[in-house]
C-alpha cells in the first residue's frame, strides 16, 4: 500500500468518555470498518525555538499556524515520517516525507534531504531511493515540492530543536461510503527530556484518566448518523492540542519554577 504524504480536510477534536466511546462503536459499526491500520503507537518529537515560539504562537488561535514533528508509528528500525502541519481556517494542511532515521534527523539538524523512502505500507520495511532521479522529482522525493517546504520552514524558524516527545495508542476507523476516518486516541503521554524515539513510550499523562480524544477527518460535511449521535451525547468539538496542552500542564509551569 502506497503511503499518503499529502492531506486537506477537516479535522474535529472531541473528547469523549470510556463509556461514550463504547456507545459510538456499537452506532458506527454499519457505517464503518477497522483502516488499513487499525492500531497504532505514535510517538511523536515536537521541534520548536528555544522561546517556544510556534506553539505559543499556535495557542493564541491565529487563523493560520504551523508545527513541525518528527513521527513514527511502531518501535525502533521502523521509518519515519518529517511532518509539517498547517491550519488555515479551520482547514488542515499536512505535508511530510518518509524516510529512515538518520537521514530525517539529518534534516531537522539543518542539512538537506537524503534518502526519502518512496513507497510501501506504513509499519513495514520500506526501500529507500537510490541516487537522484532522472527525471522530474515527485513530491516527496528529495529536492521536491515537499521537502523544499520542510527546508524552507526549517530555514525561517532559525534554531528548531526537539522540545516534547509525545506518545499515544491509537484506533482507526475509515467511512464505508465516503471520506471520513476516525480516530481514538488514549494514554496520551509527554516528557521534555530524553527526547529519542527509542528511549521508550513513557511520560507524564496529559489526558484526565478515562477521557479519549476523537479526531473526525473529512473533506466535507459529516454524515448524519454520526451528528446525531454526538448531539444526543452532548459532545461537542474542542479545540484540544496534544503539545499544545503538554505546553500548558508541563512545559510552561517547569519554565516558571526555574526562573
Amino acid at each position: 500500500m502506497a503511503i499518503q504524504n499529502t492531506f486537506e480536510r477537516y479535522e474535529m477534536k472531541y473528547l469523549i468518555s470510556g463509556e461514550q466511546l463504547k456507545r459510538l462503536l456499537e452506532v458506527m459499526e454499519p457505517y464503518t470498518a477497522p483502516d488499513a491500520f487499525p492500531h497504532s503507537q505514535v510517538q511523536n518529537i515536537y521541534y520548536d525555538t528555544d522561546d517556544y515560539r510556534l506553539i505559543r504562537r499556535s495557542l493564541e488561535k491565529p487563523d493560520y499556524k504551523e508545527k513541525l514533528r518528527l513521527r513514527r508509528y511502531g518501535g525502533e528500525g521502523d521509518p519515519v515520517f518529517v511532518e509539517l502541519k498547517k491550519k488555515y481556517e479551520s482547514v488542515v494542511y499536512k505535508r511530510r516525507i518518509c524516510m529512515d532515521r538518520g537521514s530525517a534527523e539529518d534534516l531537522l539538524d539543518g542539512g538537506s534531504c537524503g534518502a526519502a523512502v518512496y513507497g510501501g505500507a506504513r509499519g513495514t520495511s520500506l526501500s529507500a531511493g537510490s541516487g537522484p532521479s532522472k527525471t522530474r522529482p515527485s513530491a516527496s522525493e528529495p529536492g521536491g515540492q515537499i521537502s523544499r517546504e520542510i527546508e524552507y520552514f526549517l530555514n525561517y524558524y532559525r534554531g528548531l530543536s526537539p522540545k516534547a516527545y509525545i506518545y499515544y495508542d491509537r484506533d482507526s476507523y475509515a467511512g464505508k461510503n465516503g471520506d471520513l476516518r476516525i480516530t481514538f486516541d488514549k494514554n496520551i503521554v509527554c516528557r521534555t527530556d530524553e527526547l529519542d524515539l527509542d528511549a521508550g513510550c513513557f511520560g507524564r499523562p496529559i489526558l484526565e484518566e478515562g477521557m479519549v480524544l476523537m479526531e473526525l477527518k473529512c473533506s466535507a460535511a459529516l454524515p448524519l448518523w454520526l451528528t446525531s449521535f454526538l448531539s444526543k451525547e452532548k459532545i461537542y468539538q474542542t479545540s484540544y492540542s496534544k503539545y499544545g496542552s503538554a505546553y500548558c500542564n508541563i512545559i510552561y509551569p517547569a519554565l516558571r519554577s526555574a526562573c
